[in-house]
């Protein structure tokens, strides 16, 4: 179809910018050894973006990343821990870390908020 690409309908931005989904997945090829990638991980209250999930032999942090666009980094980070996404880690205890990521359209740039929690 003239004027859409597979990403986004015409005259509307992307939901999450796949410049984003494109860097954590480049993050996660990096440190497949060590973490499970779970895409839209259900977590009872809505679905975290991504989810790092430390395979058992490594002592690395699980990591909850949501992804905004046009909005802020800490309203991503709001939002894990208003949904309660670190609840879903069942049968996981340690850090876990939590990454809010946003992209502005208009500046073109990305902000990240990173925080530490045990759980």
């Amino acid at each position: 179809m003239p004027g859409t690409s597979p990403y986004r309908a015409k005259n509307k931005p992307p939901a999450k910018p796949v410049v984003l989904i494109v860097a954590v997945g480049l993050a996660y090829y990096s440190a497949r050894k060590n973490y499970k990638l779970i895409r839209e991980f259900p977590t009872g209250r809505g679905f975290a973006d991504i989810i790092f999930l430390p395979l058992p032999h490594t002592k690395s942090p699980a990591m909850v990343i949501e992804l905004k666009y046009d909005k802020t980094a800490d309203t991503a980070i709001a939002q894990i821990k208003e949904k309660h996404y670190t609840q879903a880690l069942e049968g996981y205890s340690g850090e876990i870390v939590l990454v809010g990521i946003n992209y502005q359209k208009e500046s073109k740039s990305h902000s990240c908020v990173i925080e530490h929690v045990k759980k």
